[in-house]
């Protein structure tokens, strides 16, 4: 790993806000290298814009987001892979040639081969030359999925990567998420499936309202709100009437 900082992710006192309404306000968290760090909360809490905001999409008004003691320098020597929920591929192209062309973007050695293991593992190999926008929405995610993770990357910025995928998918992309994490990955991961949480998360920051409403590993956060289900604590603070509409 590139950087010798036990946090390898920082977000210190940051806000920003749109058109004057305030969207984050005087957040900070930190995330240990290695470890998956569950950034949860409703939609519209402000989750979507830390992450542009970390990798560099957004500039903020205060505070200050490094990834490896830096901001984020897409040229630089710590390897993030992004996947967002707004998903996007080259629709026009067939599966295997848009993984083979991102493939030689990120220095894959052997794209082609990488690419067919990988449909394998995720069993549409049968769709390798089918153009991506014939795919179902369940297939294209599972292409940009493989995109996203092919170089191993440092850090893995996961987005709801299984929305919409019935059990058996979601238990696979999970096995996937776990065997990155098993090799050193450090995972920021987006969800509302609170069993996916309980699997796979050392730590949990919930935002609401663009601020930080409870934040620590999964047992500190239950003990905050009297030994609740995570989705009980997410009904509780989320329930409540949002008092802004953030991005």
């Amino acid at each position: 790993m590139p950087t010798t900082t036990k946090n390898i992710i920082e977000v210190k006192k940051f806000s920003i806000s749109f058109g004057g309404k305030t969207v984050i306000k005087d957040l900070s968290f930190s995330v240990e290298q290695g470890e998956t760090f569950g950034l949860l909360g409703s939609n519209g809490c402000g989750k979507t814009t830390t992450i542009r905001a970390l990798l560099g999409l957004y500039r903020p008004d205060h505070g200050k987001l490094t990834i490896g003691g830096k901001p984020f320098d897409p040229n630089g020597t710590i390897k993030v892979g992004y996947l967002p929920e707004e998903r996007g591929l080259y629709k026009k192209e067939n599966v295997i040639d848009t993984m083979v062309y991102f493939g030689r973007l990120k220095g894959i050695e052997k794209p082609h081969e990488w690419s067919i293991n990988y449909l394998k593992r995720v069993g549409i190999e049968k769709f390798a030359k089918t153009k991506v926008e014939k795919l179902s929405q369940g297939m294209q995610q599972k292409v940009q999925l493989g995109i996203t993770i092919m170089n191993e990357p440092d850090v893995l910025i996961l987005d709801e990567p299984t929305k919409g995928f019935d059990p058996v998918n979601r238990r696979l992309l999970m096995e996937i998420i776990e065997e990155l994490h098993r090799k050193g990955s450090t995972i920021i991961l987006i969800t509302h499936y609170m069993d996916e949480v309980e699997k796979l998360c050392d730590h949990i920051l919930l935002l609401k309202d663009g601020v930080a409403r409870a934040s620590g590993s999964i047992e500190d956060v239950r003990r905050q709100f009297h030994n609740s289900s995570l989705d009980q604590i997410f009904v509780d603070i989320y329930g409540e009437q949002e008092g802004t509409q953030n991005v």
